[in-house]
């Protein structure tokens, strides 16, 4: 690598900052179309498979996105609807400063799917690992960066393959004002990773049957790439900046370009003419706990329904967006190093929310971390934080209240993760409802 390329993405990190009154928050759900009854996979092709279901939604004002002439995903207004490598679905809404429309997006979108998709006998299901496929079961979609990633992917950990076919999860976009803003989020969010992880763990199935441990995804991740996966070297140091992310995506290999397949070489050989959308794609070829593109974006929580969905966001975005609040917690994450975090991820595997950090449970941390939520949110939305303090009340998981209802057979114990109309239960139905 040379000055001038490090350089070329320090201002490009630089272009993409905030002012606080901007900050604005970008989700993206991830979701898996389901058989009603016998809660298998939908595949891809077929008469009532879920490229027929992007094919329906072209009915209702949506507009197509095209791989070579096959249907891969859809745009209207202000969000994207795409698929994973194993036919999830995606919907993708563009980032909000308030959450009640960011919800409201997320709502059409999710109606317009679900009008389509229940006459097939199908549903939205939010897990994230598939209940009741396994892996040999799913093709991939005909896309060409699938196909490159797959490939690439079959010399790598033994679940980088699971990742792509089996995962689904909620990922959450937030800004930062400088970078100074930039590593303190980024040093809180890699410590806190496990934490993450765990407490919203979401996945008691694995390849068909029970899953007795915890926290698949995080298991997956940390199988999956060690060159491009899990925390950062040297996220968790003082020195952590723009220089050092520059650095991280100029060493990895970017899989493909164009069409060809390029994973014996690293960025830094190939970004010689400093295009962006060169350095966008490098962005998107990496899959750390917590990656930067145009913002930050936090990666470690399962798919979950509504409105357990949209209490994290309202918890992130109460955490993070409140300055006293991210000085509070760049204290508290300290002197905690990196070994540590990743010993707490093997972990929190094996024993869960007992495990802990610092000397405190996981659950005594996000104890700690809700309070700050509270704090930093507007009166308005403290309200979306109610489904995680009634986690929190009950000291659960995600994962363990469909464990709690598995006596009532597979399908009634997921029923709680499956969106349907009328969108949704409110709140309180929801506590109710756990």
């Amino acid at each position: 690598m040379n000055y001038e390329q490090v350089q070329v993405i320090r201002e490009y990190l630089k272009s993409n900052e905030k002012n606080q009154d901007s900050y604005k928050v970008g989700v993206e759900f991830e979701y898996f179309i389901v058989d009603k009854n016998t809660l298998k996979a939908i595949p891809f092709e077929g008469k009532e498979g879920v490229q027929s279901t992007l094919m329906d939604l072209l009915d209702e004002g949506y507009k197509g996105i095209y791989d070579d002439c096959t249907l891969v995903g859809l745009i209207k207004g202000e969000s994207t609807v795409t698929l994973e490598p194993g036919s999830q679905i995606e919907i993708s809404v563009r980032a909000k400063n308030g959450l009640i429309c960011l919800e409201n997006e997320y709502k059409k979108i999710c109606h317009d799917i679900i009008s389509v998709i229940e006459p097939k006998n199908q549903v939205l299901l939010a897990t994230g690992y598939q209940v009741q496929s396994r892996i040999d079961e799913i093709n991939i979609i005909p896309k060409k960066r699938y196909h490159f990633m797959y490939d690439y992917f079959q010399h790598c950990g033994v679940y980088a393959h699971h990742m792509m076919k089996q995962t689904a999860s909620l990922q959450v976009c937030i800004d930062y004002e400088n970078e100074n803003d930039y590593h303190k989020k980024y040093r809180i969010l890699n410590t806190l990773s496990p934490v993450f992880y765990v407490f919203f763990d979401n996945s008691p199935f694995f390849e068909g049957e029970r899953y007795h441990k915890h926290s698949v995804r995080s298991k997956i991740w940390d199988n999956c790439d060690n060159t491009r996966c899990g925390i950062i070297k040297e996220a968790l140091t003082d020195d952590f900046n723009y220089t050092s992310y520059a650095k991280y995506i100029l060493n990895q290999s970017i899989i493909f370009k164009g069409e060809e397949f390029t994973n014996q070489s690293l960025f830094k050989d190939l970004f010689t003419k400093y295009k962006i959308e060169d350095l966008e794609h490098a962005f998107s070829m990496v899959f750390p706990d917590v990656r930067t593109r145009k913002f930050i974006e936090i990666r470690m929580i399962d798919s979950l329904p509504y409105p357990l969905n949209f209490s994290v966001v309202a918890f992130l975005k109460g955490m993070l967006y409140n300055e006293q609040n991210v000085d509070d917690l760049y204290q508290f994450v300290l002197g905690i190093h990196q070994d540590e975090v990743i010993k707490v991820k093997r972990k929190i595997c094996d024993y869960g929310i007992d495990v802990s950090l610092k000397g405190y449970s996981i659950y005594e941390i996000v104890k700690y971390l809700i309070a700050l939520a509270y704090k930093g949110l507007k009166e308005e939305e403290r309200k979306y934080l109610m489904p995680i303090m009634k986690l929190i009340q009950l000291k659960q998981t995600p994962k363990e209240i469909t464990k709690e209802r598995l006596s009532l057979g597979k399908r009634k114990a997921l029923e709680w993760c499956i969106l349907q109309k009328p969108l949704f239960w409110e709140d309180s139905k929801w506590i109710q409802a756990v």
